[in-house]
């Protein structure tokens, strides 16, 4: 597909804040259609994230839907579809976190943590994979982190659905490759969001010294990754695991 040729369509999970919103961000600028969900009743965020897009010239669109259940995956891509020619471009990016040693773990915890960052992958790319089989044409990035490479205490249930991703879509780039499919994940190290926004300054700092850079990453880091996986430039790349760290990991 080239991108000048065809108005492509981008489908962007948990896109209203954080990293998921400057990807969304970013594709619009590439003259892409984005369509994203968010799970928040407040559609604040969503609202921000559309203005953004338009005031910059893109085109995008915010549907609220719980992508752990699959009515409401469902329901998302029907939308999706019925506006749209197909959907080019799935970037699973929605996750949570439940942070807490296992001894003490609520199996809620694991349970939510398990069903958002990796189930919903999972429903979000099967409903996409059958049309872009037909189309022969499609992208697919995760977005894992490097904690689903190394582990991290205090983390087992989300450095289990991270390193899951991983697994899922190596299986899937087997699956799709002769379709003129890719997928890929990308895994961050750490980023600054709202989340680091939040910590100390001495949280802060005992992270970046452990960080070869010596600085947090940004989420135009990960988005600049996003941007070029689905460009054409990287259709011989698939099933490939790329972190975006710092040096954090190597």
């Amino acid at each position: 597909m080239n991108d000048s040729q065809n108005k492509q369509i981008a489908v962007v999970t948990g896109g209203s804040r954080g990293i998921g919103q400057i990807i969304v961000q970013t594709l619009s600028a590439m003259g892409i259609q984005v369509f994203f969900n968010y799970a928040s009743s407040d559609d604040t965020n969503a609202r921000n994230t559309i203005k953004t897009v338009e005031d910059n010239g893109g085109v995008c669109r915010g549907i609220r839907a719980d992508i752990t259940q699959k009515d409401d995956v469902d329901a998302f891509f029907k939308s999706v579809f019925s506006q749209t020619s197909g959907i080019h471009i799935l970037i699973n990016n929605a996750g949570i976190r439940k942070d807490g040693l296992l001894a003490m773990m609520k199996e809620s915890s694991w349970d939510q943590v398990l069903d958002t960052n990796l189930k919903g992958a999972y429903l979000c790319t099967k409903a996409v994979i059958k049309p872009m089989i037909r189309q022969r044409w499609g992208r697919i990035v995760n977005i894992s982190s490097v904690v689903g490479i190394t582990g991290n205490a205090g983390q087992c249930n989300y450095a289990a659905a991270k390193a899951g991703l991983i697994g899922f879509t190596k299986s899937i780039a087997q699956e799709v490759a002769s379709r003129n499919i890719t997928a890929n994940v990308v895994a961050p190290g750490f980023i600054q969001t709202q989340m680091t926004d939040q910590m100390t300054d001495q949280q802060q700092q005992d992270i970046i010294s452990r960080i070869p850079m010596k600085r947090m990453g940004e989420s135009s880091d990960i988005a600049a990754l996003v941007r070029f996986l689905i460009s054409e430039n990287a259709g011989y790349i698939t099933g490939q695991v790329i972190q975006v760290c710092g040096g954090l990991v190597m």
